[in-house]
């Protein structure tokens, strides 16, 4: 076992591609590691970003941000409406921006629009609406030029968002960080092809 080691060790410490890109995959682990740590204590969750994907929230989110999610375990929502009240603001309005489930399903992509207010069973989902078949948010996107109306009024989510439903509670935003995305997944890819190639012998001739 000692001798495996001892192998484990020199390979580890030498100069090949390999062993190259064994430490250097070893140094994004630790990295990746302490960052989850530190997302779980802060957030609640281990994975608290998520990508910006469409314009419904400009101009507030844009396209490509990264956006930091605190889970629900660890904070509550204010809507636009009670915001308004208590001064309460964050991304450019009232109240709190949440990332939810359409129908708390799994199938679909997340959506991240801001709680406008919270109604209960039988109430009206908005003036002159229908009757909320359940008590939950009523939900809006900030880009008032292509969400003039709820969420719920244009069957994004045509009930109103359950609390369980909820994924997290928005907390801030780093501008166009998820176009790194496209970097990392080139640089991975060259990393699938130099381990997928043998290193070649400069003495080995055909």
């Amino acid at each position: 076992m000692a001798e495996l080691f001892d192998q484990v060790k020199k390979f580890y410490r030498s100069d090949s591609p390999r062993a190259e890109l064994l430490r250097d995959g070893i140094s994004v682990a630790k990295i990746l590691i302490l960052f989850a740590v530190v997302s779980q204590i802060a957030f609640g969750t281990w994975t608290p970003m998520r990508a910006i994907e469409s314009g419904s929230m400009e101009p507030h989110m844009r396209v490509g941000d990264i956006v930091f999610i605190q889970d629900m375990s660890r904070t509550k929502i204010v809507t636009q409406e009670e915001g308004a009240i208590s001064g309460y603001d964050t991304f450019g309005d009232f109240g709190n921006v949440i990332l939810y489930r359409k129908y708390g399903s799994t199938d679909t992509t997340p959506i991240i629009h801001r709680a406008m207010y919270h109604v209960e069973t039988g109430e009206p989902m908005w003036n002159g609406g229908k009757a909320a078949p359940h008590a939950g948010y009523i939900t809006q996107g900030d880009n008032k030029e292509t969400n003039m109306h709820y969420d719920q009024q244009v069957g994004i989510c045509r009930e109103p968002v359950r609390e369980e439903w909820v994924i997290g509670v928005a907390r801030f935003r780093l501008p166009y960080a998820g176009h790194v995305r496209l970097v990392f997944a080139d640089v991975l890819q060259k990393f699938r092809e130099l381990i997928g190639k043998e290193p070649q012998d400069p003495y080995d001739h055909p």
